[in-house]
């Protein structure tokens, strides 16, 4: 093959090759102005978990980047030039023990963040401020303000309960089930509970700001889980007890959808079972 032919070889592969790397240009600059994914937290325990997620995701990315960047420069580096047989070399063991130790490095370092992580959304106060009983049935919840003399249930099939917090307390929420497998979730707290039968689930939970969102059960529990939603309001500290008053002032009516489930007592009937 002769020099001019190699040559417009060569010229007829370069436009692919820009057209490839102005892509990837492109593609980075887009993928850049995307945020985390993640929505605003609401409380000390999401906050910790916001924390994690972004520390792994500037891991992924700097790990992706790294990676990346090695694969393009080999490329380039080592593009083939001419018909020679390039080095043979079947073993590196210094690059061998790098490229081993470095994932193992990266991996246990996030085991380790994930754990503390962990243990920090897991803890519960010896002393909360307030606490709340949540009971989740199909298709509803009730929540009880354990001493406060407030049950907030929905006012009529089909309309959500209310779960009000104060702001800068520590609120335990007591979790149960009544009769299937449920799963206590706020997108604002970054994280899900279980709520099991005959298995209570216990956490705390310290609001950091006002606002108003959407709880939901996230487990699948029946033909209406659609339905099983409630409102979570977070007060300041005064207007948390004037919800209070209005509460105890106006309570829910006793319905086979708004009575919470205690032990011995048939759900949806509002019956003692013998």
């Amino acid at each position: 093959m002769s020099n001019r032919t190699r040559d417009a070889d060569r010229s007829s592969g370069r436009g692919p090759r820009v057209r490839g790397l102005v892509a990837l240009g492109l593609a980075i600059v887009v993928l850049a102005g995307c945020g985390p994914g993640l929505p605003t937290p609401s409380t000390r325990q999401a906050h910790h978990a916001a924390t994690l997620w972004k520390f792994a995701l500037a891991a992924a990315a700097a790990v992706g980047l790294v990676t990346m960047g090695f694969i393009l420069w080999t490329a380039f580096r080592y593009r083939r030039r001419d018909d020679a047989l390039p080095n043979q070399r079947n073993s590196h063991l210094v690059l061998e023990v790098v490229c081993t130790v470095i994932p193992v490095v990266i991996v246990a370092g996030l085991f380790a963040f994930t754990l503390g992580t962990e243990r920090r959304m897991t803890r519960v106060s010896d002393d909360p401020d307030l606490v709340v009983d949540v009971v989740a049935f199909q298709w509803g919840w009730t929540f009880t303000y354990r001493d406060k003399g407030v049950v907030s249930a929905s006012p009529e099939a089909g309309e959500p309960a209310v779960l009000a917090l104060p702001v800068g307390s520590t609120v335990r929420l007591n979790l149960h089930a009544a009769d299937v497998i449920h799963s206590f979730w706020v997108p604002q707290f970054l994280e899900k509970r279980d709520v099991i039968p005959r298995f209570d689930n216990t956490i705390d939970v310290n609001v950091t700001r006002e606002g108003e969102w959407t709880g939901r059960c996230a487990e699948f529990c029946g033909l209406d889980h659609w339905e099983m939603n409630f409102d979570v309001k977070a007060l300041s500290p005064a207007n948390f007890q004037r919800w209070l008053d209005d509460e105890r002032a106006h309570p829910p009516p006793t319905t086979s959808v708004t009575a919470p489930v205690s032990p011995g007592t048939a759900l949806g009937t509002g019956t003692t079972t013998p």
